[in-house]
């Protein structure tokens, strides 16, 4: 009969685990080794201001996964407060409402922030370029001198934005750029002037982390659109520096208010932040309502019923080492998925504990069942009678240690009894037929 068959389902199963893995490795960074932390950032926003004795709507922007970062989890506290999240292609955002406030409100928004070097931000479409700004004299002719100045020392977009960035801000300040800044803040005044030169970029918002800070605000910075690149630059609006901080998270890139609140005045939010390590598992957990593929694995079931198959699973692997001893190597055990039942149980009981309470069962067992074989009691008897003398043998055990004080003792009890039974009831018939010599060797395989 043809192979062929057996061959194809086990290479179809070997790639499907290995697709599995490998996707779960690179979208959820789920790590090949146990024990690896990450480092998780939580960040609290505090909303102050005050009602007005009437229906107040508060509308807060929110951050979302992005380049470095990724969302685990998100609470809010808004005491009697309705909440609605809301999603455009311009970001996220948190709308709380109510229908009568009166005097200071406090709205709170915390996130659980990951560290995560893969993670990228979704595609963002560029903004529209502002209508054409009309300048005042003599301004309009010192955007004009600005504008031309960085151009002609420029090569593309990102450049220029870097240019005009320093002219503004920078020690090439001239007195044109001196003049601007009279009428707007330097980030509006250098959007406007990119505008003005057919290149797309507006003002986003971000938080620098650091450990322990409180009553922090957002910054702002600019983006720039690279028509040739089809991709955002970065840049500082102070320094003219390109490329995101590695400890910046940024909270606003639509070109949105950050906060906006009706029937409230005096608003502002604050930020306070911490940091932490915390297992790789505790982060896959998180991703289970977002992923599909998830949704449909051990990872999705109660943390109580995932310990119970984390052990349930091991049983394939221990029988996969037993046949490969036995057929590969040679070593004689006793039977196939017995020695892997009792090699569970040392997970439970730790090495040194399993094996002293192991060899103390089963040569008390040979001793019992040595007496029974001469009563010439038929197979099934005979296994029922050990069973029961097995777990007399456990009960006792486990006084004993209790009453001498060795708790670990105690946890002989994880010991299957039917495959104790079974393995002296298998040990005494070859000691009968083979001598003890193979006792020997089989009961130390197994």
């Amino acid at each position: 009969m043809s192979r062929l068959p057996f061959y194809f389902i086990v290479g179809l199963l070997l790639v499907a685990g290995t697709a599995m893995s490998v996707q779960r490795h690179l979208q959820f960074e789920i790590p090949w080794l146990p024990g690896k932390q990450q480092e998780v950032w939580e960040v609290e926003a505090m909303i102050n201001f005050n009602a007005q004795n009437g229906p107040v709507e508060v509308n807060f922007a929110l951050p979302s996964h992005q380049q470095g970062f990724r969302i685990l989890t998100e609470n809010t506290a808004s005491s009697g407060y309705g909440l609605a999240y809301q999603v455009n292609e311009l970001g996220r955002r948190a709308q709380w409402s109510i229908r009568q406030a009166i005097g200071s409100q406090q709205l709170y928004y915390s996130a659980q922030v990951l560290v995560s070097p893969d993670a990228r931000a979704p595609q963002q479409l560029p903004p529209e370029l502002p209508t054409a700004t009309v300048w005042e004299r003599p301004y309009d002719t010192a955007a004009t001198e600005v504008i031309e100045r960085a151009w002609s020392r420029s090569a593309n977009n990102a450049s220029f934005a870097r240019e005009l960035i320093r002219d503004v801000n920078g020690e090439q300040q001239g007195e044109n750029a001196r003049l601007l800044l009279t009428q707007f803040e330097p980030g509006e005044l250098i959007v406007r002037l990119l505008g003005q030169a057919d290149v797309k970029a507006r003002i986003i918002s971000g938080l620098l982390l650091e450990d322990g800070r409180r009553r922090q605000t957002l910054t702002d910075w600019i983006q720039v659109y690279s028509e040739n690149d089809k991709q955002w630059w970065l840049f500082d609006p102070e320094t003219g520096e390109q490329g995101k901080p590695d400890n910046l998270l940024l909270w606003e890139t639509g070109g949105q208010a950050i906060l906006e609140v009706l029937g409230g005045s005096s608003s502002r939010v604050t930020f306070s932040m911490l940091t932490h390590s915390q297992p790789a598992s505790a982060a896959v957990r998180n991703h289970l309502s977002e992923d599909t593929l998830l949704n449909f694995s051990i990872h999705s079931l109660p943390l109580e019923e995932q310990a119970l198959f984390q052990t349930i699973l091991l049983i394939p692997i221990g029988a996969l080492m037993v046949v490969f001893l036995r057929v590969l190597v040679g070593i004689k055990t006793s039977g196939t998925f017995m020695p892997v039942l009792i090699a569970l149980a040392f997970i439970q009981t730790t090495l040194l504990t399993g094996l002293i309470g192991f060899l103390l069962i089963v040569a008390v067992g040979l001793v019992i069942r040595n007496y029974l074989s001469y009563l010439n009691l038929l197979l099934v008897a005979r296994v029922s009678a050990v069973i029961i003398t097995v777990i007399a043998i456990i009960s006792i055990f486990s006084v004993v240690a209790y009453r001498m004080g060795l708790n670990a003792g105690l946890t002989i009890t994880f010991f299957p009894m039917i495959i104790l039974a079974w393995t002296i009831e298998r040990m005494s018939i070859l000691w009968e037929e083979e001598g003890p010599k193979q006792v020997l060797i089989q009961g130390a395989a197994a």
